[in-house]
């Protein structure tokens, strides 16, 4: 049987070690899901069905919170019912909390058992439908805690105390000053140090280059994964051809291959000659060996194995022969001396002995500790750490032209059924996007920048990469890859667009504008790197209509609007740096059944604020289920201001736009 020679064998023996250790060290550099002072657990628990009357909300946290923590409860309708709150007593958890910090430069986890309860008092429950609850603390080691969680109440209403009035204050300022400095964005826990534990620096994990938005999975652990079966496939190739004589079909003895000898036959090394009845003639003798070969090939021949009866059993089973040509009962009775091929070369004959067996094993040995290290490395890094967990979609880049169908960024944009609440950087959090022409690297350069007023213009704009040339791939999200938001400065005529991409990186799209002023182009996209992530961005520029301009000012905050045929109501109050539900339910004008809406860009509706002044846009993106028959939305306003909201939604096949001035304290 030919085998790899001893060179290659110890450079492939070699390389699987080396992977095998990388991955370990990678494995351990990989910092693990890391949730520190998140929110453990809750009374009711999150998305519980509660359907008697609640007085009190209690909320698990793994340390203490600040005493100027905030809190708010909202109703359906948009209303808040909570009524004050205080610390409660420390209490057992039923399920430890896993935490990961940064000690010398190595995470390690701590388990909590203790939960510290902030309890909020409910005033009452004026309604059936989902309760939403809000918290905003900063934890010891100066990270942000924020996030919501809810449960839905079948029970009977509630009044409310005689004298009461829905609470209207804001976070304090010193609270949001901490909040700011840290600049911690998202929904779920953030990092917090354990009071109980010795001060040692938190850290929460980087964010995964794989741009799977968190919870350790997508495209991250995919990849290791794959790779780890594709090494082990072609290890279990190379060892399959190791046995597979080359030339020689599977299944079939080689035509070369020597009859095994009885019990004390004997051969001269290098002659070719047998002595007995079993004597080869020297015709079919090969070239004589000499020196090294010769030895090798003396030491070969003198090594007597006995087969065993499992393998003679098997071969038997198969109907076939052994790999010397012997009947199978004689392999399971006799002892025999290892079948020895001549290469034609003259070289040394391979053995296929214990010595070989015990190679292929260290081999697979070897492979199996590397797929066991990918697995457990996955494994730790999906570790329960008690945080609340998002779903999200699949990734899949795109060049632009070419069909792709379903495909969704990675970037927390798609959001399949049943996904929580929650935000994404730029949805509120951190610093509102699009008030700059160029961010990452990336630049939007449009190639006019005036147009006549009521005229249409072919729009064009590229995207120019760090490189300086036009970036051509991007994910798509929401079903389109990029989408063009265009407003006045005075926040009027507001148009929502979708232009399409030449393959020189050139996007285009017809263009409108009825009045004369600046206006803000929008360019919301996420666009893939030479890394291969998904990076999404919102990047903006000015655009001029000449003509006489007379600014209009921003209509009164009010809570509905119409649009067509239907009739929009906005609930919630939003609340700067506090992650809040914003829900927008649509009904026919004159009527109180709620519309039939249909999904638009894989949603059924779609929200964007800008911002009084500098323009900042804040993008946000819905529950893919209405809830309780509206629109739900989860609001964190960057800053306090006046904002101006349009919401776009399809009825009837057409789509619609409601606008808002609203107000963040």
């Amino acid at each position: 049987m030919r085998r790899l020679p001893a060179a290659p064998r110890r450079v492939v023996s070699g390389l699987l070690a080396l992977v095998l250790a990388s991955a370990a060290v990678l494995l351990a550099s990989t910092p693990p899901a890391a949730a520190h002072g998140t929110l453990a657990t809750s009374t009711p628990a999150d998305g519980a069905t509660v359907d008697t009357a609640l007085t009190t909300v209690e909320l698990y946290f793994t340390e203490q919170v600040r005493d100027d923590a905030y809190f708010t409860v909202t109703a359906p309708g948009g209303a808040r019912v909570d009524n004050g709150w205080t610390h409660g007593t420390p209490t057992p958890l039923d399920r430890p909390v896993r935490e990961y910090f940064l000690v010398d430069g190595v995470f390690e986890p701590r388990e909590y058992a203790t939960g510290f309860p902030a309890v909020l008092t409910l005033a009452h429950l004026p309604a059936t439908g989902r309760y939403s609850v809000s918290y905003l603390s900063v934890a010891s080691d100066g990270e942000t805690v924020r996030g919501t969680m809810s449960f839905r109440y079948t029970g009977p209403v509630t009044k409310a105390p005689a004298g009461w009035q829905a609470p209207t204050d804001q976070p304090a300022p010193a609270l949001l000053a901490a909040a700011e400095q840290h600049g911690t964005s998202g929904s779920g826990a953030t990092p917090a140090a354990s009071p109980e534990a010795a001060p040692a620096p938190a850290m929460t994990a980087p964010p995964s280059s794989s741009g799977d938005g968190g919870g350790g999975g997508g495209a991250g652990w995919l990849a290791w994964l794959t790779g780890a079966v594709a090494l082990g496939a072609a290890v279990a190739a190379l060892l399959v051809l190791r046995r597979r004589p080359s030339g020689v079909p599977a299944g079939r003895s080689r035509p070369n291959r020597r009859p095994a000898r009885p019990r004390g036959d004997t051969r001269r090394s290098g002659t070719g000659r047998r002595s007995g009845a079993n004597a080869v003639p020297a015709t079919t003798a090969k070239k004589p060996a000499s020196g090294r070969k010769a030895a090798t090939a003396a030491a070969t021949t003198s090594t007597v194995v006995a087969e065993s009866s499992a393998r003679g059993s098997a071969t038997s089973a198969a109907g076939g022969e052994s790999p010397a040509g012997v009947p199978v009962g004689a392999l399971a009775t006799t002892e025999r001396e290892t079948p020895v091929v001549d290469p034609p070369d003259g070289s040394a004959p391979a053995r296929t002995g214990p010595e070989n067996r015990r190679g292929d094993t260290r081999l697979v040995l070897l492979v199996g500790g590397l797929v066991v290290a990918l697995l457990a490395g996955f494994g730790l890094g999906r570790l329960d750490t008690g945080e609340p967990r998002t779903s999200t979609g699949g990734q899949q880049a795109a060049t632009v032209g070419s069909p792709v169908a379903g495909a969704g960024a990675g970037d927390g944009h798609q959001h399949p059924s049943g996904t929580g609440p929650h935000t994404h950087p730029g949805d509120g959090t951190g610093q509102a996007t699009g008030t700059q022409v160029s961010v990452s690297g990336y630049t939007l350069q449009p190639v006019l920048r005036t147009q006549q007023a009521g005229k249409v213009l072919d729009y064009r704009f590229r995207i120019l990469g760090p490189d300086g040339q036009p970036a051509t791939r991007f994910a798509v999200v929401h079903e389109k890859p990029l989408h063009l938001i265009v407003v006045g400065n005075d926040l009027g005529g507001y148009q929502h667009l979708h232009p399409t991409m030449a393959p020189d990186g050139t996007w285009s799209v017809p263009l409108t504008l009825d009045r004369a002023g600046d206006h803000r182009v929008y360019a919301d996209f996420s666009v893939t790197t030479t890394d291969g992530r998904q990076l999404p961005l919102v990047l903006g520029v000015d655009h001029h209509v000449p003509g006489a301009y007379t600014p209009a000012g921003l209509p009164p905050p009010q809570r509905e609007t119409t649009t067509g045929p239907y009739a929009v109501a906005l609930e919630g109050t939003p609340t700067v740096g506090v992650t809040t539900p914003l829900a927008l339910r649509v009904t026919r004008t004159g009527g109180t059944e709620p519309a039939r809406l249909e999904r638009y860009l894989g949603a059924y509706g779609h929200l964007v604020l800008i911002r009084e002044g500098d323009l900042g846009l804040v993008h946000v993106h819905p529950e893919q289920e209405l809830v309780d028959g509206a629109v739900t939305f989860w609001l964190t306003p960057p800053s306090p201001g006046r904002y101006r909201a349009f919401f776009d939604f399809q009825a009837d096949g057409e789509v619609h736009t409601a606008a808002y001035t609203v107000t963040v304290e």
